[in-house]
């Protein structure tokens, strides 16, 4: 059997574990998206136009809603990835040890790591998917090419969902992951630019925000969203982002080979 064909059956069996327990994530997956553009672009938005020119000007002359719906779109997309990638990683590793039963057929470590990678990747593009249709529906795309956000939140998240299962994959317990959403995730989904500009921050902290993956998300988002996305930038952004993928699913495989294979 090719290799790429024994990573797909490990990406249809974590699809078939899902088939499961989709109820669950119903919630995170359709509602959050809508209820977040309403309150915080809606609501929270309604406020910030209402102020004077200075923060519209600081915005690109667009509305709250038009400026802040692509940055949830890639924070949301580096949510998923995320979660996708800690807690079924673990439980996959160390709490039900699936992943050392797939082990014992002809699956090898490689096709596990990327199966559950290509995996997140499809439940990003899920999550996305509704997101986008929300923002159209919420009136804040100002392009067309707002559907080319869609894969750029895929990509988005998959530069996080790679070196996160690495990460996930070297740990031995629940109190690392704690951490990691703690000082990592919800650090960068609230200073990555998703709500106001990077140019707002003060000017120490800035070179660290713009070498985040999130910034470069939010940015390339942002940038089809609203149309005004240029070559260079959308290259620049892609190839960051494929570069972390890239690097983040070698170090996953080398990872989970290190704590599968004894």
């Amino acid at each position: 059997m090719l290799s790429g064909s024994r990573t797909w059956l490990a990406t249809e069996t974590a699809a078939m574990t899902y088939r499961r327990r989709w109820r669950g994530s119903v919630f995170s997956t359709v509602l959050t998206p809508i209820l977040m553009l309403a309150a915080m672009g809606v609501g929270l938005g309604s406020l910030v136009d209402k102020g004077a020119a200075g923060p519209r000007a600081s915005l690109g002359g667009v509305g709250y809603l038009a400026f802040l719906a692509p940055g949830l779109l890639a924070a949301a997309a580096m949510q998923t990835a995320a979660n996708e990638a800690i807690y079924p990683i673990m439980e996959g590793i160390k709490w039900r040890r699936t992943f050392h039963a797939m082990l014992a057929t002809p699956l090898t470590v490689a096709d596990i790591a990327l199966g559950q990678l290509l995996w997140i990747t499809v439940r990003i593009a899920m999550t996305s998917a509704v997101f986008v249709v929300a923002i159209v529906a919420f009136g804040a795309a100002r392009s067309g090419a707002i559907l080319l956000a869609l894969p750029a939140a895929v990509l988005t998240g998959a530069a996080f969902a790679a070196p996160v299962a690495a990460l996930t994959a070297s740990l031995d317990g629940p109190q690392g992951l704690a951490n990691l959403m703690r000082f990592g995730i919800v650090p960068l989904y609230l200073f990555s630019g998703t709500f106001f500009p990077i140019s707002q921050l003060p000017a120490a902290v800035r070179p660290i925000a713009y070498i985040t993956p999130l910034w470069h998300g939010v940015d390339l988002c942002r940038s089809l969203a609203l149309g005004h996305a240029s070559f260079g930038g959308v290259a620049l952004h892609v190839s960051y982002l494929v570069v972390w993928t890239a690097a983040g699913s070698a170090l996953a495989v080398a990872r989970f080979r290190k704590r599968l294979v004894v």
